[in-house]
């Protein structure tokens, strides 16, 4: 199963929900909400106006209003759905991953690992962990338990070196 989602629908999804929320923000406010620049914004507000997603109409001079339109609604649902089902797509393939990697290190003897890295799969592996009765250690004092090791999307379990 591919868990990868388009960056650019990431964007346009969280761009309609802005929109919707605050029809009169500028392209400024946007990016500063998003974290992003506002030329990023601009790129995709006009791409999602050429699209009907999105009617700009004028309140000043120098003001606009962005309103979503019928089509707008309909994609950012389209789009909401899509994130959803990629984002439990990424949850079990993780979750699948763990397991395995804890069969892994059970086979190998250990009965405990450290979990290390960063972001949302790490919760995910400590809860796979903890589903799976395999204690979690805070440390890993002398490097002698396995660690499931994530980085950015992929988990790998670095089992430690054993000397005889």
């Amino acid at each position: 199963m591919n868990v990868h989602t388009n960056p650019e629908n990431t964007h346009e999804l969280r761009i309609l929900e802005q929109i919707e929320q605050d029809p009169d923000a500028t392209q400024a406010d946007l990016a500063a909400r998003l974290g992003v620049a506002i030329g990023t914004i601009n790129w995709y507000v006009k791409r999602l106006v050429s699209k009907g997603h999105v009617k700009v109409t004028r309140l000043q001079r120098r003001r606009l209003r962005y309103l979503i339109t019928p089509e707008g609604i309909a994609e950012k649902s389209r789009l909401a759905v899509e994130y959803v089902q990629v984002s439990m797509g990424m949850y079990r393939a993780t979750r699948q991953i763990a397991r395995d990697l804890l069969t892994e290190a059970r086979a190998a003897g250990f009965h405990q690992v450290t979990v290390a890295g960063d972001g949302d799969l790490v919760d995910v592996c400590r809860l796979t962990c903890i589903e799976q009765s395999m204690p979690i250690a805070l440390e890993n004092g002398d490097g002698n338990l396995p660690v499931l090791r994530v980085s950015g999307a992929s988990v790998k379990l670095e089992m430690p070196d054993i000397k005889t």
